[in-house]
């Protein structure tokens, strides 16, 4: 029997999800939500989606609806999983899984209380280049990890609650770093706990269009000594720079999905879209040939598809967003105290 799902958002990530579940076996996208009617018509249109619908509660409460992705704004996160659980259906929800640890406490709770199926959908930990790095960790092939380093920038977000922080619970941190912290509790293994950050974050460029960090670093210690340092930025040209480093005492490894690609051209006349975050379609473009599947998306879709439909929990649940979430405070403790801040 296929599992029915019910997609929450018509925007950029459920956009994503959509083209990470085209290859998954098993699923049918029966529903969509949206809170403008002719986003939900466009994007059921696009996918070909039987029912879209501007309300929450009819969306998830559909009796063929098995599992509900979550791909709104940071804000509505609570209340779409408060929504999800009490129609007792599996729930994913895209990153950060809240604006704070506290919010992001509260909806595990409720879908512990309520019983049902939870994952936390970062896409990072499902990319295959970072799942191989993973696999050589395991085998020995770099020894004992000892310290890490990502990136992630591009020269801002696409959607305007991004850059309004009540909304997003904060800047480019809150946006990126969510990936980093959750890749560093990877690659070391979750019971390496993450104990205490330093973190620096300031507003250089984008002063006009919010007032949360435009650029970030963080340094996290974890309980074994190793140490990852993230760097963000929203105000990098050039579209979407993700990279990683893993250092170990026997070898390291390196991650490059966006600008080590294997396609190179050079176009005056514009190649349309080339990669996420893109800011030119001319001259020397390096698009991505298959971008879900690189971000980690097709991967992603397929474990959660899979893991409901043999009612088992997926390997990132709502407890690692909580996990995340508890790091970031941590963060931006450290930002304003500009000293090393413990991980509660």
């Amino acid at each position: 029997m296929a599992v029915g799902i019910a997609v929450l958002g018509s925007g950029f990530v459920s956009e994503f999800y959509m083209k990470g579940l085209e290859e998954v076996p098993g699923q049918r996208v029966v529903a969509n939500y949206s809170r403008s009617a002719d986003r939900a018509r466009a994007f059921a249109e696009k996918w070909g989606v039987p029912h879209p619908t501007t309300d929450m509660a009819e969306a998830v409460g559909r009796p063929d609806v098995d599992l509900v992705l979550i791909g709104l704004p940071n804000f509505v996160h609570l209340p779409a999983t408060r929504a999800a659980v009490t129609a007792k259906k599996a729930v994913v929800c895209t990153k950060p899984l809240a604006r704070t640890s506290a919010e992001a406490s509260t909806m595990l709770r409720l879908v512990e209380e309520a019983g049902v199926f939870h994952g936390y959908a970062e896409t990072e930990v499902f990319s295959p280049a970072v799942m191989r790095v993973r696999q050589m960790i395991e085998t020995g092939a770099l020894g004992r990890v000892c310290t890490m380093r990502s990136r992630e920038a591009h020269s801002g977000p696409h959607a305007p609650h991004f850059w309004t922080p009540e909304q997003s619970g904060g800047g480019a941190l809150m946006d990126m770093g969510c990936h980093m912290i959750e890749a560093f509790r990877y690659f070391l293994g979750k019971e390496d706990r993450p104990v205490e950050c330093v973190a620096w974050g300031d507003l250089l460029v984008h002063r006009e269009r919010t007032s949360a960090e435009d650029n970030a670093v963080a340094m996290i210690r974890f309980a074994s000594g190793a140490t990852g340092v993230a760097e963000v930025s929203w105000t990098a040209l050039g579209g979407l720079d993700l990279r990683n480093e893993v250092y170990g005492d026997r070898g390291a490894a390196f991650t490059d999905v966006t600008r080590g690609t294997p396609v190179r051209a050079f176009t005056q006349g514009g190649t349309g879209y080339v990669l996420e975050k893109a800011d030119a379609d001319s001259g020397w473009v390096f698009p991505v040939p298959d971008e879900a599947r690189v971000y980690g998306y097709h991967e992603q879709m397929r474990h959660f598809v899979e893991c409901v439909a043999v009612g088992r929990m997926p390997r990132e649940t709502y407890a690692d967003g909580v996990a995340v979430n508890r790091v970031l405070d941590a963060c931006y403790r450290s930002i304003r105290s500009k000293r090393w801040e413990p991980v509660e």
